[in-house]
């Protein structure tokens, strides 16, 4: 599901840029955009209660975490601040390079978790657990898109050129 949040995001917004809104006129900038509503949404199941069982919440991200990690409550919150951050700095065309590189370097260190969420089945929202061969290949997708979006970035505004007659 969230996969196709990333992908159908950043076909949706590209759609807007070929019609015309240029935010979204490359496709580096849709797929920033839409990996930060992805990240959005997977931020929000780290701070969502126990009691809420609709979607995944912050007891099954606890669960996630391997065992030798101390902390995994806190660890949870701050991996959603994280996550959170990540998306606003996806958004704002000067810091769109960093936050991809920071983030890419987040999806490393939670891989981890994803492993061990795999291999422990560890389900969410009360349904079965993701399996390990469908947990890697996301990651990697996320980690491939932060990195092409960091990389496409520009530093700098451009400026338009002026011709002179």
């Amino acid at each position: 599901m969230i996969p196709l949040v990333l992908i159908l995001g950043a076909v949706g917004f590209r759609a807007l840029g070929a019609l015309g809104v240029r935010r979204f006129a490359t496709w580096p900038a849709a797929a920033a955009h839409a990996m930060a509503v992805m990240l959005v949404l997977t931020a929000s199941a780290h701070f969502v209660p126990a009691s809420v069982t609709v979607m995944p919440n912050h007891a099954d991200m606890v669960r996630m975490v391997p065992p030798f990690l101390p902390y995994a409550g806190a660890l949870v919150y701050l991996t959603g601040v994280l996550e959170l951050l990540g998306a606003a700095g996806l958004v704002v065309t000067a810091t769109r390079k960093p936050a991809g590189y920071a983030l890419a370097a987040l999806f490393v260190a939670l891989l981890p978790a994803n492993i061990h969420a795999a291999v422990a089945h560890v389900p969410f929202a009360g349904g079965a657990a993701t399996p390990l061969w469908q947990r890697i290949p996301e990651q990697l997708l996320y980690l491939a898109v932060a990195l092409w979006v960091a990389r496409s970035a520009t530093t700098t505004t451009p400026v338009k050129e002026r011709v002179f007659a």
